[in-house]
């Protein structure tokens, strides 16, 4: 079921560099979304400057959502995004994933009632990344040097059908690129605010989902993005935060506490909204 409108939900902090290359390949995109989300956890005057530059003359409405810098908080900025975002199909990825002309075609195409998509990523190195940057756009393809996981680079969407890969909410789960029917997310309450700092984010949210009867399937083959090279943030909350994504698959819980219902706008709410909601 192809959706009746898609918005594309892009995930920044402070590297504006990047954002602008990434925003240049939506531009390009053979079948555009209905709008450009930027959830910015809190980016400063640099990526500001960006969006307003780009807005005016970009081919669809590109929206910045920005919320004050109090360390990682990717889940929450990406629930406010969520919230104001208009289209019935949600796809998100970060602000370092390049896209293929055919990305948002390509998750359009896939997109079933009754799950989610975990797309996947070709990885550059630092050297063909700086080449990117300085182009503004991607330099490569599958078989250039400076890439990891090429497979990931092939575009062959005949393919896509024949791939199965893992079906659990741990295994290779990036929400770099990951796509999501609107209401799914409000029924299990979108991302889990009680998770801060890198790691699990993800996990824990298609934990839920699963937990709801939204399964999983794996878009390879299509959809391709580059990812471009930069540090690892710091994971010294990735304990934490699995311990909060081993509670939620203990007790099977479907909804989190802090989550998405308390950015809604009012078309969304309903007198049973916080009902059954897990810790």
């Amino acid at each position: 079921m192809t959706p009746s409108s898609t918005s594309l939900l892009i995930a920044t902090y402070n590297w504006h560099e990047a954002l602008s290359v990434v925003l240049g390949s939506v531009r390009g995109q053979r079948v555009l979304p209905l709008e450009v989300m930027i959830a910015d956890d809190g980016s400063g005057e640099a990526t500001r400057k960006v969006i307003a530059d780009l807005a005016p003359n970009f081919p669809v409405p590109l929206r910045h959502v920005w919320h004050e810098d109090r360390g990682f908080r990717l889940g929450t900025i990406r629930n406010k995004a969520m919230a104001a975002a208009n289209g019935e199909y949600l796809i998100q990825l970060d602000g370092d994933m390049v896209l293929h002309p055919k990305f948002v075609e390509s998750h359009e195409r896939f997109a079933r009632r009754g799950s989610y998509v975990q797309g996947s990523r070709a990885m550059l190195d630092a050297a063909r990344t700086a080449t990117c940057l300085a182009a503004g756009r991607i330099v490569t393809n599958a078989v250039s040097a400076g890439v990891r996981n090429r497979v990931n680079a092939i575009h062959v969407p005949f393919l896509s059908g024949l791939v199965r890969g893992p079906t659990d909410p741990l295994r290779r789960t990036r929400g770099c690129n990951m796509a999501f029917w609107r209401d799914d997310i409000v029924r299990v309450n979108g991302y889990n605010e009680a998770i801060e700092g890198w790691g699990r984010e993800d996990s824990e949210l298609a934990a839920r989902l699963q937990q709801s009867g939204v399964t999983r399937r794996n878009l390879k083959f299509s959809a391709v993005a580059w990812h471009l090279h930069h540090r690892t943030r710091s994971q010294d909350a990735l304990d934490r935060n699995h311990d909060v994504f081993e509670h939620t698959v203990a007790h099977r819980l479907t909804r989190c506490e802090r989550g998405i219902d308390q950015w809604l706008p009012a078309r969304d709410q309903s007198p049973g909204s916080a009902a059954g909601r897990g810790a």
